[in-house]
């Protein structure tokens, strides 16, 4: 069977390459047995792919149903995918079949297939591998002949990264993959998609098919459609019912899209591929400008929070040394009191933060030094305190000390070092230090 008699034969409207290729690829594999994973939005017509894959298969005459695996409870999927034995669970009155069973030599549609449990993509695995399941309660397996279509609107592969989808089923599934495009990457496909809508509502409701002019029409093109075919479906039976007009202007039509008022998308004007001229709304740079003002607001946060995180990290530097015996003497702890060695002095409107690394002339030593800036003082007078600022060995260092202060007591210990005597138990076994 070719392209255009599956298209009139299953309603479907568009001659972009992207469409005619996933077509193409779904005629192919359908005669076959093999996992079918359709990738794409929602709204683009997925479902209309499982279909023709079922119904130009040889399992046509044989059951076909499609499950959303998003609106199915996770504590209920298994029993309705591979059935459930009496007493199961609570609920359980009677011994059911699941879909696996009661289709088996048809096909499944698994839709939303991302947002299966790992539990039940697991069992899945093993139907797909072997054809055997277990029903919920039960320790007897069955056997089924399903042929199993996946589709999702995410990215599987990332998925799995973040371990929320088992990879072993992701490339099991993958066996051959579709890809719908996107409304807005077939854009050419857009006036008759709308014409063909326009009229079956205009047939529905017994009125005259609503027309666009040429404002409409490129306004149309033009939308970025994030719903895909649905949303324009229901864009054209609004129209339809709604327009006092038969001849709507593109003024009229942008009345019936989702704009910032009501809290939803604004349309997207891009250029289209055909040279179409690309028309601007003052809204987009609003939302723009909003975007930015959001970004710049958690920058300043950001940087807030990393100000009072170096002042904490200086006020605990400053008290390491005071306990090692280094008086700085009388100092505040305003950032500009605690600087990094640079030749020069320090560059205005930076922040200061303790030198973990000495800089001499633009050069990194080797040798790290803590610099203290007393008040009053030149900044490029300073004094080394000491060479290493291992927080590790100073601090176990400190445990020690403590540890001979109190003679052992780990709870007096605890007390003097600030911190619980469960901490210090654990600091103890991580340092391997002897009591």
């Amino acid at each position: 069977m070719d392209i255009q008699s599956i298209k009139n034969r299953f309603g479907i409207i568009g001659n972009d390459p992207q469409l005619n290729y996933a077509l193409q690829v779904a005629e192919q594999v359908a005669n076959t047995d093999l996992s079918v994973l359709i990738f794409g939005e929602s709204g683009v017509g997925k479902e209309v792919f499982s279909q023709i894959i079922h119904n130009l298969s040889s399992r046509r005459h044989n059951p076909f149903i499609a499950v959303n695996c998003g609106a199915i409870p996770e504590g209920t999927i298994d029993s309705e995918l591979f059935g459930h034995e009496k007493g199961s669970f609570t609920s359980a009155s009677d011994q059911r079949k699941g879909y696996f069973e009661t289709v088996s030599g048809g096909t499944i549609f698994l839709d939303e297939i991302g947002e299966m449990p790992i539990g039940t993509q697991a069992r899945l695995l093993r139907v797909l591998e072997t054809g055997e399941f277990i029903r919920v309660g039960s320790s007897k397996v069955l056997k089924t002949n399903v042929r199993v279509i996946a589709a999702t609107n995410k990215d599987l592969l990332t998925l799995t990264q973040q371990g929320k989808f088992r990879e072993d089923l992701y490339y099991r599934l993958n066996t051959v993959p579709i890809r719908v495009p996107a409304l807005r990457e077939r854009r050419d496909d857009i006036p008759m998609l709308f014409r063909k809508f326009v009229g079956d509502f205009a047939e529905r409701y017994k009125t005259q098919p609503v027309q666009l002019d040429e404002g409409g029409r490129q306004l149309l093109m033009s939308y970025g459609w994030p719903g895909n075919v649905r949303e324009l479906k229901n864009i054209a039976e609004q129209i339809s019912v709604l327009s006092k007009d038969k001849t709507v202007t593109a003024e009229q039509l942008s009345a019936f899209l989702p704009n910032r008022e009501n809290g939803t998308r604004m349309p997207a004007l891009t250029p289209h591929t055909n040279s179409l001229p690309v028309q601007s709304f003052s809204s987009s740079q609003e939302q723009s400008n909003g975007s930015s003002t959001t970004e710049r607001e958690i920058l300043y946060k950001l940087f807030f929070d990393l100000k009072k995180d170096m002042n904490d990290l200086k006020k605990m530097i400053f008290e390491l040394a005071h306990q090692q015996g280094y008086n700085p003497g009388p100092v505040s702890m305003p950032s500009e009191h605690l600087v990094p060695a640079y030749e020069g002095g320090m560059p205005d409107n930076t922040f200061s933060t303790p030198a973990i690394t000495n800089y001499q002339g633009g050069e990194k030593k080797s040798n790290p030094s803590f610099v203290i800036h007393h008040p009053g003082e030149e900044v490029n007078h300073h004094e080394e305190v000491e060479e290493s600022l291992s927080l590790i060995d100073r601090e176990k260092e400190f445990i020690i000390k403590a540890l001979q202060k109190h003679k052992g007591k780990r709870k007096d210990a605890a007390h003097e070092l600030g911190i619980s005597e469960r901490t210090l138990y654990r600091k103890i076994k991580e340092y391997d230090i002897e009591e």
